[in-house]
């Protein structure tokens, strides 16, 4: 008897049994669907939160002058102190990282600044920031009404603002604050946007609700005492990423800053990726629990998956005896019974499959704003448990079935 030949054989049985395969195919559905829908949901979860984390500025890296905050050594010692993050540096930086990150140039123009429209003015609390069109994204603050710079006015520095919930109700109560003017640092702006309400900040500074955001290039032409601070933040989209996308900007930064062969790095280079690292781990070992739960309810499946061919062997001992009759030998004998069990498998995997991958996105749905995830890794893992299974679970029955004596099995009733 052939391989297709003992596949056509194993369906004209499942057809002849059809309540025992459905039942049998559900107890292994049911198993597949928790190992698969489990970790299938882990993997959804993962992928949301770490969306949401690269939303919040895990994904990302900070660059600065080194000994520029003034930060001690160990011992009390003072680091060398090296000149800061100059406005040439910071769009050099910028260009040569091209698309490996999403780039975001900033500089500090006031911390205590008032803001005045007509016969209202802000407390001198307002903090006014010059950023680039990445600054926005990179900080995490999104616009409640009106637009982003355009490029137009990042270019030219043009007099546009965006400002905070805070300070335009303190400037313009419930009235729209879009279009309108205000006067900011002795010069007139015209506000394009307004932030959404982000609550008080780290420290009481306010988060973005007592901002002044104004384009880079309009903080850079803007007259000041001293020379302006640049901040560099660069974003990637993975947190799997951000170990080489550090490693290819800090040979830029260092060719940037001039640094010698040999000579230690003149900036400091910051990640915020604690969070992404606690969710690998977390998720790590939530796939481990899970892999566990699903493999003791394969287990149960598999149990009675081999009770269900040893019923089905002895029902069908008689049958066998007139195989063997006719010349079937003891390897054909059990390659049909180890077919059978594993076409049960792969039914009932499949169904699994289907009912655990929509399982685990609904779980991940549920609990937040998660994507549709197909879990190819795991629906492949779920059709290689199945045979696993099926040949585990088939084996014994189908030896027992091989091993039947076929004068004895002709004379069982």
């Amino acid at each position: 008897m052939h391989w297709f030949e003992n596949i056509r054989e194993a369906f004209r049985s499942i057809n002849s049994n059809l309540l025992r395969t459905v039942l049998t195919a559900l107890i292994v559905s049911i198993g597949i669907m928790s190992l698969v829908g489990i970790l299938t949901a882990i993997d959804a979860m993962k992928y949301s939160l770490n969306a949401t984390f690269s939303s919040l500025g895990a994904n990302s890296f900070d660059i600065e002058a080194k000994g520029y905050t003034n930060r001690m050594r160990r011992g009390g010692v003072r680091g060398k102190q090296y000149p800061p993050i100059n406005y040439l540096q910071a769009k050099q930086y910028k260009q040569r990282l091209g698309d490996e990150g999403e780039v975001g140039v900033s500089a500090f123009i006031a911390g205590a600044a008032k803001l005045k429209a007509g016969d209202k003015e802000t407390n001198p609390n307002t903090r006014v920031i010059a950023g680039d069109e990445n600054y926005l994204r990179n900080q995490s603050y999104n616009l409640a009404v009106g637009r982003s710079f355009g490029q137009t006015e990042l270019e030219s520095g043009a007099n546009v603002a965006i400002i905070g919930s805070e300070v335009k109700e303190k400037l313009f109560g419930n009235a729209s604050a879009e279009g309108k003017y205000v006067f900011l640092l002795g010069q007139r702006f015209q506000v394009v946007g307004v932030l959404e309400r982000s609550g008080s900040g780290a420290g009481g500074g306010g988060g973005a609700d007592r901002l002044a955001l104004i384009p880079l290039e309009t903080g850079n032409q803007m007259p000041r005492q001293q020379a302006l601070t640049y901040d560099i933040k660069t974003a990637v989209a993975t947190a799997e990423s951000l170990p080489f996308v550090m490693d290819q900007a800090r040979g830029i930064m260092r060719a940037v800053r001039q640094d010698a062969l040999g000579q230690e790095d003149s900036f400091e280079m910051e990640s915020s990726d604690s969070l992404a690292s606690k969710l690998d781990s977390l998720s790590g070992n939530l796939k481990i629990g899970g892999f566990l739960v699903g493999f003791i309810t394969l287990l149960g499946a598999s149990i009675a998956l081999m009770n269900i061919m040893m019923v089905s062997v002895t029902e069908r001992t008689r049958e066998i005896g007139i195989r063997k009759a006719l010349g079937a030998t003891a390897v054909q004998i059990r390659q049909q019974f180890l077919i059978e069990a594993i076409v049960i498998c792969v039914l009932g995997g499949a169904l699994g499959i289907v009912l655990g991958v929509s399982m685990g996105n609904a779980v991940s749905l549920f609990v937040g704003e998660g994507t549709f995830l197909v879990p190819w890794l795991w629906m492949m893992l779920g059709l290689i448990i199945c045979v696993t299974v099926g040949l585990a679970s088939g084996y014994y029955p189908a030896s027992k079935a091989a091993a039947l004596d076929p004068i004895e099995s002709l004379r069982y009733e």
